[in-house]
């Protein structure tokens, strides 16, 4: 009931049918984030796509300029002196035959997984069960690469992976309630233009259709896309 109650009063709070700017929302959002932890601050963009077709896929891996507020739990499979340098960087798991055998026990203590190239024969065999949560590392996001210090500390310093899912929707967290309006903006505009540049070569149209700003427990809020682009 309580839930119920603060989501109703929440919607109170909005104009039916209005678009708000960027800063009218965010300051919506963190006005009706009450919960009894650090909402996460969730961005979700409608594109003009069908991710059906390869080029109108829309995917990447960018950093915000003020992290997420969540540190990502990073596996790595390399070997030897590329495993330390993976340790040393902060990975949380690192392995490679005992760390597959784990994943296929249905054991994934990780957030993002790293691999270097000589692993991918290894790290392939795991497609249908690190393929379907998102895990799967790709050389095109910089998950398959041999600067695993690199990657590592990229994807713990507030690093967002971001796709398309089915009806042209790319959705992320971009922050924490307890941030600043401020930062959130800059991350907002950042991730945005991120997007933006995403852009497939199949898309024809409109590419970007609306935004939403959300709280974890809170509803909703469209953004004119002229106040995110202003920046």
């Amino acid at each position: 009931m309580a839930k119920n109650k603060r989501l109703a009063a929440a919607h109170a709070t909005l104009e039916r049918h209005k678009v708000y700017s960027l800063q009218e929302a965010i300051a919506l959002v963190l006005g009706n984030a009450k919960a009894k932890f650090d909402e996460t601050i969730e961005i979700a963009i409608n594109l003009g796509v069908d991710p059906r077709y390869a080029d109108q896929m829309v995917r990447g891996l960018m950093s915000l300029p003020h992290g997420t507020g969540k540190t990502l739990r990073v596996g790595v499979f390399a070997r030897g002196e590329k495993a330390e340098e993976a340790k040393a960087a902060g990975a949380d798991v690192v392995g490679d035959e005992d760390l597959a055998e784990k994943i296929q026990a249905g054991q994934i203590d990780f957030d993002r997984c790293i691999a270097t190239p000589d692993m991918m024969a290894l790290v392939g065999r795991l497609g249908k069960v690190l393929g379907p949560r998102g895990l799967m590392p790709n050389p095109k996001l910089g998950t398959v690469t041999m600067d695993v210090k690199g990657a590592v500390g990229a994807a713990k310093s507030g690093q967002v992976e971001y796709r398309a899912e089915k009806g042209g929707v790319v959705h992320a967290g971009i922050g924490k309630a307890s941030f600043t309006a401020t930062n959130l903006v800059e991350n907002i505009r950042a991730f945005v233009d991120a997007v933006q540049k995403a852009r497939p070569t199949g898309v024809k149209g409109t590419y970007m259709k609306k935004i939403y700003l959300s709280s974890t427990m809170g509803p909703g809020i469209e953004i004119d896309i002229a106040s995110v682009n202003a920046g």
